[in-house]
């Protein structure tokens, strides 16, 4: 991995992959980050690398094929790693659309572009030799399973069965992915990861939303009852097993990430309150979202068994720093939670 494009890096998990890799990797000699900058994106997230020469900022969408094309012709990328995705459960159910024409035509465009500039030459239109050393890597989600009952858990081999348009974008470009693999042998990975918390998390999502309101003394909209349970993987975890799968991973296989943490969201609700010494009486249980998946919960045996990795974060070390993060960077709170954001929380929750 010398010349890099991540796309999606202003986002959450990008901006917090890109930070890991600019200061793990000494030898990276160009990491291109390609981002729309839609809501969720935020370049305050990447102050930290802005003075890093071997880092390059360009606003655009992924499903640009001229743009793309342009790219890869001009920085002649080694590495693909895809975070570029809408990605929020609720707003898909709102509008479907931009979820199947981000997720799907998307990937879509990247992966025509790496497959045109990878081959090696001579070859012919329907060549498989690409070049050593490069891989393109899917970030996706354990959603593109469904859901779990009482007991079990994910492994690689479950099932693909997404319950929402979020998950169903998700699988179906997941299943792009594979089909260039098995047709045009490309260097593929995908990795399916739990669901993340840590730093520069958008406050749309439970942890950083939970947080946000109780500092400010508002409701705290509880879906249902609040025992939907999901396994809980600190972001920094996920982004160093990101670049092991890069570097050790089996090139064409998924490998499911995790972070061994079941929690119900009513067990975090009232963790968060506790730490910041606010009452239960904030909770407010609102009507459940349509088509709510009970539980999941990786199965992460794979990736800790034959590449070495496993998470270093316990949850309670996670939620400690990130609460604390959220305590001493009140001003990005401010900056991210206002203008369309507000106008999206009054849809979602003042009614419910």
């Amino acid at each position: 991995m010398k010349r890099l494009l991540v796309t999606g890096g202003a986002g959450f998990i990008g901006s917090n992959f890109i930070q890991q890799a600019l200061r793990r990797r000494e030898d990276l000699e160009l990491l291109v980050n390609l981002d729309l900058l839609t809501y969720a994106g935020n370049l305050e997230n990447l102050l930290p690398v802005q003075g890093d020469k071997r880092y390059v900022f360009v606003h655009g969408d992924i499903r640009d094929r001229a743009l793309v094309e342009e790219l890869f012709s001009r920085y002649a990328f080694d590495t693909v790693v895809h975070f570029a995705a809408e990605s929020h459960v609720d707003r898909s159910i709102v509008e479907p659309e931009i979820f199947l024409t981000t997720n799907v035509i998307g990937t879509q465009t990247l992966l025509d572009a790496a497959k045109r500039h990878w081959k090696l030459e001579p070859d012919s239109k329907y060549s498989t030799e690409y070049k050593p050393g490069v891989v393109y890597l899917q970030v996706s989600t354990d959603e593109v399973y469904g859901a779990l009952g009482k007991t079990g858990m994910f492994t690689e081999t479950t099932p693909l069965a997404p319950n929402s348009p979020y998950s169903a974008s998700k699988a179906s470009a997941d299943l792009v992915v594979r089909a260039y693999r098995q047709t045009y042998g490309m260097p593929v990975n995908i990795t399916r990861c739990s669901n993340n918390y840590g730093p520069y998390q958008f406050p749309e999502k439970l942890i950083p939303l939970m947080l946000h309101n109780a500092l400010e003394g508002k409701p705290l909209p509880v879906y249902g009852d609040g025992m939907q349970i999901r396994d809980w993987l600190h972001v920094s975890d996920h982004c160093s097993a990101i670049l092991t799968v890069l570097d050790k991973g089996v090139r064409g296989e998924v490998y499911n990430i995790g972070g061994n943490n079941e929690r119900a969201n009513i067990e975090i609700v009232r963790l968060i309150l506790d730490e910041l010494g606010k009452p239960e009486s904030l909770i407010r249980h609102v009507q459940d979202r349509p088509g709510h998946d009970r539980r999941y919960a990786i199965d992460n045996t794979k990736i800790t068994g034959q590449l070495g990795w496993a998470p270093a974060y316990s949850f309670q070390q996670g939620m400690r720093e990130t609460i604390e993060w959220y305590l001493q960077n009140p001003g990005w709170v401010e900056r991210v939670t206002s203008g369309e954001y507000l106008d999206y929380y009054s849809r979602m929750y003042e009614n419910a």
